[in-house]
């Protein structure tokens, strides 16, 4: 089980380093099973990544793999306690989004029937400093209403019941994004 859960997370880190969602180091994919979470292991390139670059930690933050997880690792913990529901998260640096948070201060409009049907609202969590139990505090309240949520000057997160759900999703959040600014020229 776990070499496939590391291997979806293989694909889908290239794929969102492919498709200009995130860029070097940025971002981080995870799969929750169970009480163990698998995400991207610190430092690791999500163009790159490789299965042995899978960390896996347990829902009280201990780690079980001989990797380090990312730094971000409590932004994905605080959401999978908050929303049972959620067994993929995304998060990731897509460049529009990221921009929309200096000229939008609550939520991004919904551009699309997709994103409408998808993810209904995506709101923006105010700036909190990357990798601390305050950003995934914040991130965590917003998510409660959204499968999609901006944070401030940092990136995106989208859930989802599957990993490819919460990578389409974010797919939909910087499509959303691009189109917001088409809008204002």
């Amino acid at each position: 089980m776990s070499r496939a859960i590391k291997t979806q997370l293989v694909k889908y880190s290239r794929l969102a380093h492919e498709r200009g969602l995130t860029a070097a180091f940025g971002g981080n994919l995870s799969i929750r099973k169970g009480n163990l979470v698998f995400i991207k292991a610190t430092g690791a390139v999500m163009d790159e990544m490789t299965r042995e670059q899978v960390a896996v930690v347990d829902m009280d933050g201990r780690q079980v793999s001989g990797v380090r997880p990312s730094s971000e690792y409590r932004l994905h913990l605080a959401v999978y306690r908050r929303r049972p529901d959620v067994r993929a998260i995304a998060h990731l640096h897509p460049p529009h989004a990221i921009a929309a948070t200096a000229l939008i201060e609550w939520e991004l409009p919904i551009m699309t029937p997709e994103a409408e049907i998808y993810l209904k609202r995506i709101p923006i969590a105010p700036f909190r400093p990357a990798g601390t139990q305050e950003l995934a505090d914040v991130v965590a309240d917003a998510i409660l209403q959204s499968d999609a949520v901006l944070m401030e000057r940092h990136g995106i997160v989208t859930v989802g019941r599957t990993l490819r759900e919460a990578f389409y999703k974010a797919e939909l959040v910087e499509e959303s994004a691009k189109l917001w600014h088409l809008t204002r020229k």
